[in-house]
Protein backbone atom coordinates (compact mmCIF):
# COMPACT_ATOMS: atom_id res chain seq x y z
CA UNK A 1 0.00 0.00 0.00
CA UNK A 2 1.32 3.44 -0.89
CA UNK A 3 2.05 5.92 1.85
CA UNK A 4 0.92 9.51 1.36
CA UNK A 5 3.12 12.29 2.66
CA UNK A 6 2.68 15.99 2.31
CA UNK A 7 4.97 18.69 1.02
CA UNK A 8 4.45 22.28 2.14
CA UNK A 9 5.76 25.15 0.04
CA UNK A 10 5.81 28.51 1.80
CA UNK A 11 6.41 31.82 0.07
CA UNK A 12 8.77 33.05 2.78
CA UNK A 13 8.95 36.57 1.39
CA UNK A 14 5.17 37.05 1.73
CA UNK A 15 4.87 35.33 5.13
CA UNK A 16 4.28 37.77 7.99
CA UNK A 17 4.95 35.28 10.77
CA UNK A 18 1.47 35.28 12.29
CA UNK A 19 1.97 31.60 13.33
CA UNK A 20 -1.62 30.61 12.52
CA UNK A 21 -0.27 27.80 10.33
CA UNK A 22 1.96 26.56 13.15
CA UNK A 23 -1.01 26.34 15.52
CA UNK A 24 -3.31 24.76 12.90
CA UNK A 25 -0.94 21.93 11.97
CA UNK A 26 -2.13 18.72 13.68
CA UNK A 27 1.25 17.01 13.19
CA UNK A 28 3.46 19.87 14.44
CA UNK A 29 5.33 20.08 11.15
CA UNK A 30 5.68 23.86 10.92
CA UNK A 31 7.58 26.36 13.05
CA UNK A 32 8.63 29.98 12.83
CA UNK A 33 12.20 30.75 11.83
CA UNK A 34 13.75 32.32 14.92
CA UNK A 35 17.15 33.43 13.61
CA UNK A 36 16.26 34.75 10.15
CA UNK A 37 13.77 37.28 8.80
CA UNK A 38 12.39 37.87 5.31
CA UNK A 39 12.79 41.09 3.33
CA UNK A 40 9.81 42.59 5.20
CA UNK A 41 11.41 41.95 8.59
CA UNK A 42 9.19 39.07 9.72
CA UNK A 43 10.19 35.70 11.13
CA UNK A 44 8.67 33.34 8.56
CA UNK A 45 7.21 29.84 8.79
CA UNK A 46 9.10 26.79 7.56
CA UNK A 47 8.83 23.00 7.65
CA UNK A 48 10.63 22.02 10.84
CA UNK A 49 9.80 18.32 10.57
CA UNK A 50 8.93 17.45 6.96
CA UNK A 51 8.65 13.70 7.60
CA UNK A 52 5.54 14.17 9.76
CA UNK A 53 3.50 16.05 7.13
CA UNK A 54 0.35 14.22 6.00
CA UNK A 55 -0.77 16.81 3.45
CA UNK A 56 -3.97 17.78 5.26
CA UNK A 57 -3.81 21.42 4.09
CA UNK A 58 -4.84 22.85 7.46
CA UNK A 59 -1.96 25.29 7.33
CA UNK A 60 -2.89 26.57 3.87
CA UNK A 61 -6.53 27.03 4.81
CA UNK A 62 -5.80 29.30 7.77
CA UNK A 63 -3.05 31.38 6.13
CA UNK A 64 -4.46 34.93 5.79
CA UNK A 65 -1.93 35.85 3.09
CA UNK A 66 -2.35 32.66 1.01
CA UNK A 67 1.39 32.06 0.92
CA UNK A 68 1.22 28.30 1.62
CA UNK A 69 0.72 25.53 -0.93
CA UNK A 70 0.39 21.89 0.07
CA UNK A 71 1.06 18.92 -2.18
CA UNK A 72 0.44 15.26 -1.56
CA UNK A 73 3.31 12.95 -2.43
CA UNK A 74 2.66 9.24 -2.88
CA UNK A 75 5.53 7.00 -1.81
CA UNK A 76 5.58 3.35 -2.77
Amino acid sequence: MAKINGAVVIDTQRCKGCSLCVVACPCQVLALQRKEVNNRGYHYAYMADAEKCIGCQSCALVCPDACIEVYRVVQK
